[in-house]
């Protein structure tokens, strides 16, 4: 997040100054975390529980480890945004485990590796995502059938069966109840020479399909756009970052899509599948790891939705957001450097 009265690092701010912040960022993930709670379930409401409980446990074992004061630091609230976002990001059925791994990855390399919030140089959520991405790529393809379309939805007990104890209910398999998300299954369709025409032919995928992307993701996508938008109105991220990925996003989807519609999705399909908005809104403007000068937020921005679409397009991964904000966040000092304003009453050199 992208705080406007906050262009420096955060750790030059008044300690209430960053809780009262994060607060409202937190505030604002709550449509679209609902959104999702209505489509997947319970799995999401124990990826939340057991990321914000290592990502506390970690953080104040950290702070007591550097002798470090406990309270004031645990009371900014940027352990617990940053676990908000992973657990949002982290299939609905990942492992117990999984979910721990990320988090740890994410406070102590992401955050405390580099001296705490306001020194870390990549987004720490990301960092504990890619981490297990790569590290275990079949445990984080543990993605439900959206509940619209799923016969067999898990209840409380049956979702912490399967999560903490990898019991499935005796009557289920786990293809009646799981399925890849629509952009892996469009990638493999694909893969296999086939064109977007012909979704329909394919039962499960074609099922996967909504009005704009992916049954269930463009609801979920409107409603972080919602918290996202409430953010501008209350001043607290700047709209530089988000126009500059969603604007790069469309213009790049909507070329190729011009060029052949049977093997580009169209830039709508871009924009509401996967975690664009949640991305857009709320990862790709992290007050650390971004730019800060006006016009390197515009690039920084519009350079993340340029590698989203290269790594879903011809990359190995479905969707591609978390390395391509990783990749911007290298890159976001050099911005910074070539874009810093010039200074009042002096002109920009050539």
């Amino acid at each position: 997040m992208h705080f406007n009265n906050a262009t420096s690092s955060p750790h030059m701010m008044r300690d209430d100054g960053i809780s009262q912040l994060m607060l409202q960022v937190l505030i604002a993930l709550i449509p679209g975390t609902l959104a999702m709670f209505y489509f997947f379930g319970w799995g999401l409401v124990f990826n939340l529980i057991i990321a914000i409980s290592v990502a506390i446990a970690t953080e104040a074992a950290v702070l007591k480890l550097r002798k470090r004061a406990l309270k004031s630091t645990l009371l900014d609230l940027s352990a617990l945004v940053t676990a908000c976002l992973l657990a949002l990001a982290l299939p609905p059925l990942a492992p117990w485990w999984l979910t721990v791994i990320a988090t740890l990855f994410a406070i102590l390399l992401g955050k405390h590796l580099y001296g705490g919030l306001g020194f870390n140089p990549f987004n720490p959520a990301m960092v504990g995502y890619v981490v297990v991405m790569i590290s275990f790529p079949r445990e984080m393809t543990f993605w439900l059938l959206p509940s619209t379309i799923n016969p067999a939805a898990l209840n409380i007990g049956e979702t912490f069966n399967l999560m903490f104890l990898s019991q499935l209910p005796a009557t289920m398999s786990w293809d009646s109840i799981s399925s890849a998300t629509l952009l892996d299954g469009i990638k493999n369709h694909l893969s296999q020479d086939h064109l977007l025409s012909s979704l329909a032919s394919n039962q499960q995928l074609s099922a996967l399909v909504g009005k704009l992307s992916g049954t269930g993701w463009e609801w979920i996508n409107l409603f972080f756009m919602a918290g996202g938008l409430w953010l501008f109105k209350k001043r607290i991220i700047d709209w530089r970052i988000p126009f500059g990925l969603l604007t790069s996003l469309s213009l790049v989807s909507l070329v190729f899509y011009l060029i052949n519609n049977e093997q580009y999705l169209s830039p709508l399909t871009h924009l509401f599948s996967g975690g664009i908005m949640l991305a857009a809104f709320f990862i790709a403007t992290d007050p650390v790891s971004a730019s800060t000068t006006p016009r390197g937020r515009i690039i920084f921005g519009a350079g993340i939705g340029v590698f989203i679409f290269i790594i879903r397009q011809w990359g190995g991964y479905p969707d591609g957001i978390a390395f391509a904000v990783l990749l911007m966040n290298m890159a976001a000092p050099l911005i910074d450097y070539y874009t810093v304003p010039a200074a009042f009453g002096k002109r920009d050199e050539p």
